[in-house]
């Protein structure tokens, strides 16, 4: 087979040749994997995993594996089948809420164009928060994440996530007070 530590070694040296053995070596077994969440759709799977795969290899000199580097990948490819499941479930509800409501009337145009100006001001206030604390609160509150899980994927204790999001929201009061109050 192959030496797993050398190869995360090369790996995080930017090694292309150790990237492509360990994709060639995992990549079935986790599509597969990933098929326990997206039963016979395969090309779900596959993208599920080639993110995993890009985000290994961006985030390659970061990782911490403190068990194999298979169940990291595993854990990753999980993960992104949640989320994408969680997506999913996002997107029905909304089309359910679209097709329920019919045709649009004055109120709903009025109700878009300030959620529109509400986004965008949003928007523009977390592009003010600095980016650890942005980068928490955007994994709690769009997408979902604990701080436990937000803490295991960015490496960090509970504690830093629970501070940096507290931060966020802080920030986002401020920032978003005069838009708040007209």
């Amino acid at each position: 087979m192959f030496d797993e530590r050398d190869l995360i070694a090369r790996l995080k040296d930017g090694n292309r040749e150790a990237f492509s053995l360990l994709f060639g070596a995992y990549y079935k077994d986790l599509v597969l994997f990933g098929g326990n969440f997206f039963p016979g759709d395969r090309d779900t799977c596959e993208d599920v995993v080639q993110s995993v795969f890009l985000k290994l290899w961006d985030d390659r000199r970061l990782i911490v594996i403190e068990t194999s580097l298979k169940s990291y990948l595993l854990k990753a490819v999980r993960n992104g089948c949640l989320d994408e499941l969680r997506h999913r479930n996002v997107v029905q509800e909304h089309e359910s809420y679209v097709q329920a409501a019919g045709f649009a009337d004055e109120t709903d145009t009025e109700n878009y164009i300030l959620y529109s100006d509400l986004q965008q001001h949003l928007r523009m206030a977390l592009d003010k928060i600095p980016q650890p604390c942005r980068e928490a609160f955007e994994m709690n509150r769009f997408d979902g994440l604990k701080y436990r899980e937000i803490a295991e994927r960015l490496q960090l204790s509970e504690r830093t996530v629970e501070v940096r999001i507290a931060k966020a929201i802080n920030l986002l009061k401020k920032y978003m007070k005069e838009f708040l109050t007209q």
